[in-house]
């Protein structure tokens, strides 16, 4: 390795040495650098190639890990998992920021941590090893890289509300909405029942000593409906 090549620190990283310098050049390069120029070569393609091969990567694996879960119940284990901060994390933890030819005005602005910028080189890289070395490549990258993102979602999230709300949005889903059902019970100790509703799905009630309880309880319900608990 050559002193001061931060491409070639990066390969040590990764554990690879790329037969085609160029792609990976390519891959860490931020439009910023282009100035503008016609035809200059960024990671944008790279990026978007990266993007799906990412997304099979990902797919693959929770299919194979969690063999009881409907497609309900994979959808927002793999949002998380492919959506811009988790791809800025993997990037961290590669220090693809140290390698990426940015402009001199986005080097100082700070752009070798910013997770936008992060996040697209980290996927214009899974692109490069995927032309470069093939589909095992990426996957080895994504594998171990993605490590700590895999263990973080092999469990369903602790807080129902938050995972029902993410699991609207993957499924892009109206939602979701809590229609109070009843209160009975004196107000020292309330009993609420309330409905957890997303668009396209059966609503789900759940029952508490407060609106929040129920509503927890609810989107708790729906969830293991769907699939994604239990």
């Amino acid at each position: 390795m050559e002193k001061n090549d931060p491409v070639a620190a990066l390969e040590a990283r990764i554990d690879y040495s790329f037969k085609r310098r160029a792609l990976i050049e390519e891959a860490l390069t931020h439009s910023s650098a282009g100035h503008g120029r016609a035809g200059a070569l960024t990671n944008e393609r790279l990026e978007f190639l990266g993007d799906r091969v990412l997304g099979l990567v990902v797919s693959e694996h929770l299919y194979a890990r969690h063999p009881s879960e409907a497609e309900h119940g994979l959808a927002p284990r793999l949002n998380a998992l492919v959506n811009r901060g988790a791809c800025a994390r993997a990037a961290e933890r590669a220090d693809i920021g140290a390698a990426l030819v940015l402009s001199k005005a986005e080097a100082q602005a700070g752009g070798r941590k910013k997770e936008a910028i992060l996040a697209d080189a980290c996927e214009a890289v899974i692109a490069a090893l995927y032309l470069d070395g093939g589909f095992e490549e990426s996957k080895r990258f994504i594998m171990h890289f993605w490590a700590d993102e895999f263990d973080a979602v092999a469990k369903a999230p602790k807080d129902p509300k938050t995972a029902l709300q993410e699991f609207a949005a993957a499924m892009k889903r109206e939602g979701p909405r809590y229609d109070v059902i009843s209160r009975t019970g004196p107000d020292h100790a309330p009993v609420f029942v309330i409905d957890a509703v997303v668009e396209g799905f059966d609503p789900a009630r759940g029952e508490g000593g407060s609106k929040r309880e129920a509503e927890q309880a609810a989107a708790a319900a729906l969830l293991k409906a769907a699939g994604f608990y239990g």
